[in-house]
């Protein structure tokens, strides 16, 4: 019971992982995107659509489970991609406000996953609608299949999918990016004091688009797991993925800006979304509460770190403000 607690917690909490990663990588850079929720979802269309076009191409019979995965994997970074150029044009380029894009972005972005996802997910054959993302989705499964030979061992550890270390993996990354490489203090400098930043050479322009850019494709990757891993490919146009990018943004605040710290955030934002299912004797209504719990950790955490005052732990100075090369 407790190794599958374990595994249902990671398993879930890898979907804010994604999306806290990417939005960390964003706001290192001064830019509050609030279209995460928005970018998530095209991230799960483009899954979608990349995993429709290889079984068009290569059929339901013929699946090649890498060849399958780099196919919604590169679909789901393009559309991601592509809604985070429109944040990045509107809010770099032309100066938009920060907050209002984020919004509109996240409202496009579901809508958009919701009228295409429809006319997608439709796929007949002979007059017979077959259900393809289940079939991909299995296909894409855990990344070692004999794990549950090992025991609890490799439940906890070795029976997810490659998306799940590949989630684990970039948001190390991350860390060692913004900590120990020389772009990354730029980047980092960039998020405190733009202008200080520019007038040492550093092109702020450019780092503001490549981290919006980047950041969106990990956030993006987030709406495909949720898809094909933890629904199984059961739930996709009626799926709440806007939730879970809102989590995955309160998620950033409760990490204190740290991807690594947020590897064990988004554990227990997981364990704390499938726990109600393990509590049998308390009522639904109750049970219904749990779901405030990580915004209500998350805004402990940000007053504790106000009243102490604690400077690595407090967000970009920067953030959410654009910035006017005219005025330096």
């Amino acid at each position: 019971m407790v190794a599958k607690f374990i595994f249902l917690s990671v398993s879930m909490g890898v979907v804010y992982l994604f999306g806290c990663t990417g939005e960390i990588i964003i706001e290192k850079g001064g830019n509050l995107n609030l279209g995460i929720p928005g970018i998530m979802s095209l991230g799960a269309l483009g899954g979608v659509i990349g995993s429709r076009i290889y079984t068009m191409i290569f059929g339901l019979d013929n699946i090649i489970s890498i060849l399958l995965l780099a196919h919604i994997i590169l679909y789901s970074i393009i559309f991601a991609v592509l809604g985070g150029l429109i944040y990045a044009i509107l809010t770099v380029t032309f100066q938009a406000n920060q907050n209002v894009t984020g919004l509109v972005l996240t409202l496009f972005g579901v809508g958009f996953m919701k009228f295409v996802g429809t006319k997608v997910v439709k796929y007949v054959v002979d007059d017979i609608e077959i259900d393809f993302l289940s079939r991909t989705s299995r296909a894409i499964g855990a990344l070692f299949p004999n794990a549950s030979n090992l025991g609890w061992f490799g439940e906890v550890f070795l029976s997810y999918s490659f998306l799940t270390y590949l989630a684990l993996v970039l948001a190390i990354l991350a860390t060692l990016f913004l900590t120990k490489t020389r772009k990354g203090l730029f980047l980092r400098a960039i998020g405190e004091s733009p202008q200080t930043a520019d007038s040492q050479g550093v092109n702020v322009i450019t780092y503001k688009y490549l981290a919006i850019i980047v950041g969106s494709a990990i956030a993006g990757l987030g709406g495909s797991y949720y898809v094909f891993n933890v629904t199984g490919g059961t739930t996709f146009v009626e799926a709440s993925i806007e939730a879970f990018g809102w989590l995955a943004v309160a998620l950033v605040i409760f990490s204190m800006w740290k991807p690594v710290i947020s590897i064990f955030g988004s554990i227990i934002f997981g364990a704390l979304y499938i726990l109600p299912s393990f509590l049998d004797k308390i009522p639904v209504p109750q049970k219904k509460l749990f779901a405030i719990f990580p915004y209500l950790m998350t805004v402990i955490v940000l007053v504790l770190t106000s009243i102490f005052d604690a400077k690595n732990s407090q967000p970009p100075k920067s953030l959410g403000v654009n910035y006017y090369r005219e005025d330096r």
